[in-house]
Order: structure tokens, then C-alpha cells, then sequence
């Protein structure tokens, strides 16, 4: 009889460790236990010359707005810029109250001891398209390495080339700190690059334009996200909440839809990135236009074609109204009673 009962037992526990080991690769997979895919560092360098330095000041200072959030924000000018003098040595970053832990944007001018001037050229780059840190964690995925996962190798080189260009600014800043178990499920999304990713055709403008949005990072903020998951089918159409100067701020509805952006006109969409302002309304600080501004009016007006492309969708997003449930997204926001 005991027998039995531990033949019974051992074979429960079998099939116990089996579902276990089905349930872990079938929905979170293994990376959050054995870590993040990754590559070896290589030794190579990329060469700086004018090319590159131009090249990469476009991106870095526009289309990819990495000094916005590596740089204490100057509150005190329109847009909410960098600081002067403080740019690419890091900052808090406030990602919102639901934010599991804290979050720095670390210093990435050239400084050897609070900075990047100790980390190698493929640190950086493995960092940027690949979101492994120069320490071999996991980065969050706030970083937009998985948009940068197809920026072209000549455009980061660029890039690289041009953050070993800022001034060197000493900060020292505290680590980032994310809860369990959000610490360990961003292991999965770390993808190496390990082969060459060329430049893209960019002749065509709604072709180029798609590649722009991507680099920027549109949708990240444009779309609702479900745990980290983009909602299938309201892709462009608003939906996550950020934090502005004076209150949380939904972004807004930027398909060619009625309660999107179908009123505008190439020369409204400039005159918006530009200024700031649709008209006589202001935009939230949210929406970093201040750094968007510094593109190329060619990539302007190629991110717009791009976005007549798009998919209609009926989502009415107005910060100016006090916040009401959504029935389609299930949030609250402005105009949320509407829908």
C-alpha cells in the first residue's frame, strides 16, 4: 500500500513539473529565469568623421530625442526642453504612478566616472539596438530599443559617433530599480543584432516616412498598451496616459479618422511640430514637439504622408475636459464619455 501511495505521489509531481514546464515556455517563456538573449562585446570602433557628427546630431538631437530623456527637462522654457549645459547627463525619468520601481535615464556624455567615457563603442551599441546595459542587464523597454532594433549600422555609428562629442558633465545618479517580477519578465525582450542591417530605400516619401515614425517612436505613446502589449486595432489612435506639467494627458488620436487628425493639412501638421501649438491650443510639454521640431521639413512632411496612410479609427481624446471612462479603451480621459 505505501508503495503505491509513493508511485501515485511521484507520478502526480511528474506530471505537476510537466504542466509547470509547458505552462513557463508556452506564455513567458525562459529568459526571465536564465536572462536575456545577448552577444558577445566586440572590440570594434566606429570612426568619427564629419559625415557622421552631422548625421548624428540630426538624430540624436531630433527624429530620435535622445537628450530628451537623458537630460534634466528646463521647465522654465516653452516645450520643456534639455538644460543647457546638463545635456546627455541623465535624469529620473517619471514614467507615472503605475511604474513598478524607479527609473534613470542614465548620463551618456563622455564623463569616465558618472558616464558613458568608460563604456566601449559596441556597449553603446548593443545598449541601443539590442537593450543589453553596459553591465549586461535587461534594459526597460521605455528605452525604444525595439524601434531601434532596424536602425540602420551607418546611422549608429552615427550616433555613437556623436554622443562621444558632448561636453563630459559629472552627475552622479542612483541605479534604475524595478520591482519583481517586472525586473525579470523584461528579459524576453532583448533581441541581438547579429548581422548587417543596412539603409533602407528612403526614396519613396510614405516609405520614408514610416521609418521615421518608427526611429521616433510614435506609437509608443499613441497607442494603448494592455501589460506592456500595444491594443491590437487602435494602433495610432491615443491611449497612453503621460505626465505633464499640469496633470496627466492621454496622447491623442493621430489617425486620419474624424476624432483624429482628418483636419489637418501638411502645412497645419509643420506648423504644429514647429510651434507647438495646433492653432490657438497649446500643446502639453507631454508631447515632446521641442525636440520633433529640429527635423528636416523633407522628414516632416514624410512622417505626415505616412500618417494619412493609416487606418482610420474612432477614438475622441480632449485633455481640456475633466477625465470620464472610455468604453473603448477602457481608461479615463478627457472626452472619454464620448466614445
Amino acid at each position: 500500500m505505501a508503495r503505491r501511495w509513493k508511485r501515485l505521489v511521484g507520478i502526480t509531481l511528474l506530471i505537476i513539473f510537466a504542466l509547470l514546464i509547458v505552462g513557463i515556455t508556452t506564455t513567458i517563456g525562459w529568459r526571465p529565469f536564465i536572462g536575456p538573449k545577448t552577444r558577445a562585446l566586440s572590440d570594434r570602433r566606429f570612426e568619427a568623421t564629419p559625415a557622421r557628427f552631422e548625421r548624428g546630431s540630426y538624430l540624436v538631437n531630433g527624429v530620435l530625442g535622445c537628450l530628451g530623456c537623458h537630460s534634466e527637462p528646463d521647465a522654465s522654457l516653452p516645450g520643456v526642453p534639455p538644460r543647457v549645459g546638463r545635456l546627455g547627463a541623465g535624469a529620473a525619468f517619471d514614467a507615472g504612478p503605475d511604474f513598478p520601481g524607479r527609473l534613470i535615464a542614465p548620463n551618456i556624455t563622455p564623463d569616465s566616472e558618472t558616464g558613458a567615457g568608460s563604456w566601449s563603442d559596441d556597449m553603446l551599441a548593443r545598449a541601443i539596438r539590442e537593450g543589453i546595459g553596459h553591465d549586461g542587464r535587461a534594459l526597460f523597454p521605455i528605452m525604444p530599443y525595439t524601434n531601434y532594433h532596424e536602425m540602420p549600422d551607418e546611422d549608429l555609428a552615427s550616433v555613437i559617433a556623436y554622443l562621444r562629442t558632448l561636453a563630459p558633465v559629472r552627475n552622479e545618479l542612483p541605479k534604475t530599480e524595478i520591482r519583481f517580477p517586472v525586473k525579470y519578465l523584461i528579459r524576453g525582450a532583448p533581441q541581438p543584432v547579429t548581422g548587417a542591417v543596412p539603409t533602407p530605400d528612403l526614396s519613396d516619401s510614405v516609405r520614408r516616412g514610416e521609418f521615421l515614425v518608427r526611429m521616433a517612436s510614435c506609437a509608443d505613446c499613441h497607442t494603448p498598451q494592455d501589460r506592456g502589449q500595444r491594443k491590437p486595432g487602435f494602433e495610432f489612435a491615443g491611449g497612453l496616459i503621460l505626465n505633464g506639467p499640469r496633470g496627466p494627458v492621454m496622447a491623442v488620436n493621430i489617425t486620419p479618422d474624424a476624432s483624429g487628425i482628418s483636419y489637418y493639412d501638411e502645412e497645419l501638421f509643420l506648423q504644429v511640430i514647429r510651434t507647438g501649438h495646433v492653432k490657438a491650443r497649446e500643446l502639453s510639454p507631454a508631447m515632446p514637439w521641442v525636440i520633433y521640431r529640429n527635423m528636416n521639413d523633407q522628414d516632416l512632411k514624410a512622417i505626415f504622408a505616412y500618417l494619412r496612410t493609416l487606418k482610420p479609427v474612432k477614438h475622441t481624446i480632449d485633455n481640456s475636459e475633466a477625465p470620464t471612462l472610455c468604453r473603448l479603451c477602457g481608461l479615463k480621459h478627457g472626452g472619454g464619455e464620448r466614445n
